[in-house]
């Protein structure tokens, strides 16, 4: 969709577009999805790419063998400033690189393979594969009790401590955080700094040198654990791919250091952020609030609910580039131009969804794309199902009496994130 400026000049809608509602997606989007399902926008650091409005097509490409998620190809998109080159970088007089140089570079690259959400079939598999059974529903089944017991703590803790309490701070992140720590097998004291670390990796407007130091960092505290954990691997997700994938050579040391990247970044941060968000919107839907408090069997629905109206990651994990042409409703992304699947669009298309904007805990929601869709949907989707029901089924268990400490219209939104939520969430009882 393009726009006519005041010159009558024609111009591209400028992407991404801010959220400015806690209970919607950018206004922009309806607009956009009316028009086609598929929409050319600017980005903000030139250049153009598609984005994917509708949840039909959506599907449609995300399951699409000419569409890639390797972040090296040409043409993929990006909302980040480009990096600046080495400065000597293509010039006939740098020196040849060394061996230890050599093995670096190699460590990266698998430092980066790890990654698999950037990697296309069959480099994508191999390395999902080896989580499969680790994040299966049965695993997740058994891990229920051990998240209730971390839960419990947790409450415990607030109720000690009184009112008022933040429930970002008091459950939301540190539940997340426990949770996959006891996972991988990371220090819990450790929690406070790959929070930080992972805060700054999903600020939109984070500098260049602030997010290559949280990266660098991170990577760095993981190496380190791995190292450890090589030498003495415990029964944990990253002792086991030690034992097993490491020892085998089907995984390298660096790759592991990758896969534990995006594990620690990716299996925090969405549910530290949809927990406080669910909470807030049942809430404000107090008549479902008491269905469920009355009806616990209602939550696994409600939690899909959730994830479907708020889709908090919205575009952020659906970058794509085209490898061949594609023509969809018309009209053709080319090879080499970058795609954005807007998840809280699809997720709100009435084609797909009856009264899309309107929030229905007895809805059947559960394709619903929050987690994405073929190859590359989330491998930890039931972990945070899981979560999800066990915080808020608690919650509304345990402190009835819960509410806002704060009008809504004071509460900290974080419109400036690639994944949505709350900075903090103040409640009474």
């Amino acid at each position: 969709m393009t726009e006519i400026d005041s010159n009558g000049s024609v111009r591209e809608l400028s992407f991404p577009m801010a959220r400015r509602c806690p209970f919607a997606p950018p206004p922009e989007y309806e607009r956009l999805r009316a028009d086609s399902p598929l929409v050319r926008v600017q980005l903000p650091h030139g250049g153009t790419a598609w984005v994917v409005t509708r949840h039909a097509e959506a599907q449609q490409l995300l399951t699409d063998p000419r569409v890639s998620s390797d972040a090296n190809r040409p043409g993929f998109p990006s909302v980040r400033p480009p990096q600046e080159p080495p400065a000597d970088e293509g010039t006939s007089s740098a020196e040849p690189l060394t061996a230890e140089q050599l093995t670096e570079l190699a460590e990266i690259a698998q430092f980066h393979e790890g990654q698999f959400i950037n990697l296309d079939p069959p480099r994508h598999g191999h390395y999902r594969r080896m989580l499969i059974s680790e994040f299966g529903a049965r695993q997740m089944n058994e891990l229920r009790p051990e998240v209730q017991r971390i839960t419990d703590r947790l409450v415990d803790d607030m109720l000690a401590k009184g009112s008022p309490a933040d429930l970002v701070e008091d459950l939301g992140l540190p539940l997340s955080s426990l949770v996959i720590c006891r996972l991988l097998g990371v220090p819990y004291e450790d929690h406070e700094y790959f929070q930080s670390a992972t805060r700054t990796l999903v600020q939109l407007d984070a500098e260049p040198e602030q997010l290559k130091a949280a990266m660098e960092g991170l990577i760095d505290f993981l190496d380190e654990l791995v190292k450890a954990a090589v030498r003495e691997p415990g029964d944990n997700l990253i002792g086991r791919l030690i034992n097993e994938q490491v020892g085998s050579g089907e995984l390298t040391r660096a790759a592991l250091v990758g896969m534990a990247f995006l594990l620690l970044t990716a299996g925090h941060e969405a549910t530290a952020n949809m927990l406080p968000l669910g909470m807030l919107t049942l809430l404000e839907h107090p008549r479902q609030l008491a269905e469920l408090r009355e009806n616990p069997a209602l939550l696994p629905g409600a939690v899909d609910e959730l994830l479907r109206f708020h889709s908090v990651s919205d575009w952020a994990a659906f970058d794509r580039v085209a490898t061949e042409d594609i023509e969809i409703d018309g009209r053709k992304i080319m090879a080499g131009e970058g795609i954005f699947v807007l998840s809280a669009s699809a997720n709100r298309d009435e084609r797909a969804f009856e009264r899309p904007d309107t929030f229905d805990i007895h809805r059947k929601a559960r394709h619903h794309i929050a987690f994405g869709y073929g190859v590359h949907q989330c491998i930890g989707q039931n972990l945070a199902r899981a979560e999800l029901e066990i915080g808020l089924g608690t919650l509304l268990r345990r402190i009835p009496a819960l509410r806002l400490d704060k009008p809504m219209d004071e509460l900290p939104f974080k419109y400036q994130n690639f994944v949505f939520g709350l900075h903090a969430m103040p409640v009474r009882w």
